[in-house]
């Protein structure tokens, strides 16, 4: 894919997304953090449902380890993998607390060195929280990449490398965001919406389900590529 196209890729997904953000309701960059532990292999909908509780009660390391971690998972028992989240998250509390005054760092490495916080999360944090143009790849990002041909890559870390390669400076700080949502909403994992893509005809993916109405007299044509 080459450089003109990918501009024009992202041109028209900042157009379509407007306001590229994380879904993950947050009030402080520990919130965020803590929501971003908890997203790992749930929705952004379960996690927040959870935290308008948890955090309601308890949005300070301090407060968290003060609750424990029976505490915790009571609140956060419907999301997925809560024994370990709980575990992790208590954790995390405390290297805050220890070692970072409570506060959450805002280097990469201090970052990876917290419990339950790998490249993913450190990523989505430097970007969400600090503008760094960082790009965290999730499922949607590693199959956008692949599928559509913008970076691809057998692994997570090849596929964010080739991202941060060739997305356009102009549109770094936004671009996880734009890609994600496009992904989640649009470019889905099964039936994607190629009929309502607004890249469809710069996409590179070889299997494409487009609907094409105006060029059989009003009937829709749907075609694989």
């Amino acid at each position: 894919m080459n450089a003109e196209k990918r501009a024009e890729i992202f041109r028209r997904l900042s157009i379509a997304i407007p306001k590229p953000t994380t879904e993950l309701e947050f009030a402080s960059t520990f919130e965020l953090l803590i929501a971003v532990i908890l997203s790992a292999q749930a929705t952004d909908k379960s996690v927040n449902i959870a935290t308008r509780k948890l955090f309601a009660v308890a949005n300070t390391p301090q407060a968290i380890v003060d609750l424990g971690i029976e505490g915790l998972e009571f609140y956060i028992k419907t999301i997925g993998l809560y024994h370990a989240k709980a575990k992790n998250v208590i954790a995390c509390c405390n290297q805050l607390i220890q070692l970072h005054n409570s506060q959450v760092p805002n280097t990469r490495a201090a970052l990876e060195t917290l419990s339950g916080v790998g490249r993913k999360t450190a990523n989505v944090i430097l970007n969400t929280a600090f503008g760094e143009p960082t790009i965290a790849v999730d499922t949607h990002l590693f199959r956008l990449g692949n599928r559509t041909k913008l970076a691809t890559g057998k692994n997570v870390l090849l596929v964010e490398q080739k991202y941060l390669r060739t997305i356009p400076k102009q549109f770094l700080r936004d671009a996880h965001h734009l890609l994600i949502l496009h992904g989640r909403y649009t470019c889905t994992a099964r039936n994607p919406k190629c009929g309502e893509c607004c890249i469809v005809d710069l996409c590179e993916c070889t299997h494409k389900t487009i609907l094409i109405p105006h060029l059989m007299a009003g009937q829709n044509v749907e075609s694989a590529n």
